[in-house]
Formats: structure tokens, C-alpha cells, sequence
């Protein structure tokens, strides 16, 4: 059978929300118009993907799986649109995305030359976007930190750098020349743990019983705000912590703590000639890079 995208989109909602009223308000249709399909939905499925009565609605392993498998193949679908729509109106454009710290002049530079017609832009990127601007088609290559969620993904690793922890400029630590993860082990992180996962199964932490939530920070500057207040830890690439310098906070080299992965990532669907030729520059500027304090090339 052929999966209907809308009937997808619907079973996204309310997988999302759990609730089959805000859902509804969430896509402006009738909550009757949506219970209907779903209802079709799990019958062409010839599976249950909710169990709902009249106090919640909860996925089934089925659902859990179909939400899982949705969202990439939703995205992909996005973006498949939107290179359409590049290819039909007008002059071709190039999207390259980076995360903090990563210095793409170069190679925008190169592609833009080699074909002076080419539109080419680039976009900032978070630990919570680097992927999804890939898969959803709002660019066509982005520069990733791994680890990252990589279905429905190329990747081409292009180079290494080493991790720091960043600290109060009056903290305990700061004016060491390095630590280990085990002194870091009474320190409350304040990204995502997954980021970091060698800190995160560190084995008796004590800030695990620590009951003030985990501030959402979406970029550096708010990381460094928080740092410099008092509030705890990150653990950043060398070249953002460097990029992102301040007075009031300091990083020191952790030994222990492997260093960051940098990726070229694209959609795996994505066949366009000018990602291959980019994947290529791309190799070819990390190759020929100098050895410099803000990353270690591989």
C-alpha cells in the first residue's frame, strides 16, 4: 500500500500532542474530521496505533514505531518539495549550514565560483536544528558536531577537535591547565546530557538529584549567560569556546574527554550534482587546513 502523507501528518499531531482535541486545533481541522482518519489510517495500517478512552491517549508499540519512522520520512518529503520548487522559480540557490565555531567562507567561496548563476547562502545552526535544517530542506548541506540522530542522512566526516569545559572565571577549577571528567563529577551540566555522553554515565553524580530543571538553552551565548552566572558547566568544542570569548568565563581542557566529530551531512535522498561537488571541496578544505588551536583536522 502507498502511505497517504496527510493521513501521516494527522497521526504525527496527535502522537505528538496526545490528545485528539489540540491536535485538531493544531492542524485547523474538526476533531470528528481527524478521529475519522485515524480510524482509516489504522485500518489501512491493519494496526492500532493509539489506545485512547475518554481520560488519554497513549501510543501503542506499533505507534511508537510509525513515529518514529514518520518524522524523517515526513521531512524528506518537505524537503523533496522544496528543491522542486527552487528548481521551478528562477535562479538556483545553495544553502550551506554551520554550527558555532565552524568557519565555512572557503568553501562557500569555492562552489559559489564554480558556478557563478548559483544563489548561495548560509545559516547558523544549533545542537537542536544541525540535522533537521538537512532534512527538512531548508539547506542543502550542514556542518554537524556528532552525535546526532543520522537516519535518513549522508555524512562525511571531515575533521576532529577537542572538547572544553567551560567555568566561572572564579570557579575552583579555572585556572588549572587541565582536568579530569572525574573532578567535573559534583558540576551541574547544563546542556543536554546526550550532548556530552561520556559525563552523562559517569557513574554517583551527585547533581543527578539536583531538582531545579534544566534551563532550555538554544544557543551559546545563552550557555556562557548561565556559565557566568553561577548556574553550572558546558562542555563545548575548542573553536566555539574560543570564537565565544568573555571575561567572566574560562574553559580548560578536560584530558579524558574524547574529541568532537565534525560532519558534512546532507539528505540521503538528495541526488543534486552540487552536494556531491560541495562534499568534495568540503573534504578538500579539512585535508588542507592548517593545524590550528580552534580544531585538529583529521
Amino acid at each position: 500500500m502507498d502511505v497517504d502523507l496527510r493521513k501521516l501528518r494527522y497521526f504525527v499531531a496527535v502522537a505528538e500532542e496526545l490528545h485528539f482535541g489540540r491536535a485538531a486545533a493544531r492542524l485547523h481541522i474538526a476533531q470528528p474530521v481527524l478521529s475519522r482518519q485515524i480510524r482509516a489510517f489504522e485500518h489501512e495500517l491493519r494496526a492500532e496505533l493509539f489506545v485512547r478512552d475518554r481520560r488519554s491517549t497513549a501510543l501503542t508499540e506499533a505507534g511508537h514505531q510509525l513515529l518514529a519512522d514518520a518524522r524523517p520520512l515526513l521531512a524528506s518529503a518537505e524537503a523533496l518539495r522544496r528543491r522542486v520548487q527552487q528548481a521551478a522559480h528562477g535562479r538556483p540557490t545553495f544553502t550551506i549550514a554551520f554550527m558555532p565555531g565552524i568557519i565555512v567562507t572557503a568553501e562557500a567561496r569555492a562552489i559559489a565560483d564554480l558556478h557563478p548563476d548559483l544563489s548561495v547562502g548560509v545559516v547558523r545552526t544549533s545542537w537542536n536544528d544541525q540535522a533537521e535544517v538537512v532534512r527538512e530542506g531548508r539547506a542543502d548541506v550542514s556542518y554537524v558536531r556528532l552525535p546526532i540522530d543520522q537516519r535518513g542522512l549522508s555524512l562525511r566526516p571531515l575533521f576532529t577537535e577537542p572538547r572544553v569545559v567551560v567555568l566561572p572565571q572564579e570557579h575552583r577549577l579555572a585556572g588549572k591547565e587541565a582536568v579530569d571528567l572525574a573532578e567535573l563529577v559534583e558540576e551541574r551540566l547544563l546542556q543536554d546530557p546526550n550532548a556530552v555522553p561520556e559525563w552523562r554515565d559517569l557513574p554517583n553524580r551527585p547533581m543527578d538529584s539536583d531538582p531545579r530543571p534544566r534551563p532550555e538553552l538554544n544557543s551559546v551565548e545563552e550557555k556562557l549567560e548561565h556559565v557566568a552566572a553561577y548556574a553550572g558547566m558546558v562542555i563545548l568544542p575548542l573553536s566555539t569556546a574560543t570564537f565565544y570569548t568573555r571575561p567572566d568565563v574560562v574553559h580548560v581542557p578536560v584530558d579524558d574527554l574524547g574529541h568532537n566529530q565534525v560532519c558534512l551531512a546532507w539528505a540521503e535522498d538528495n541526488r543534486s550534482p552540487l552536494v556531491r561537488e560541495f562534499v568534495e571541496i568540503a573534504a578538500r578544505q579539512a585535508q588542507a587546513a592548517d593545524r590550528t588551536p580552534r580544531a585538529t583536522r583529521d
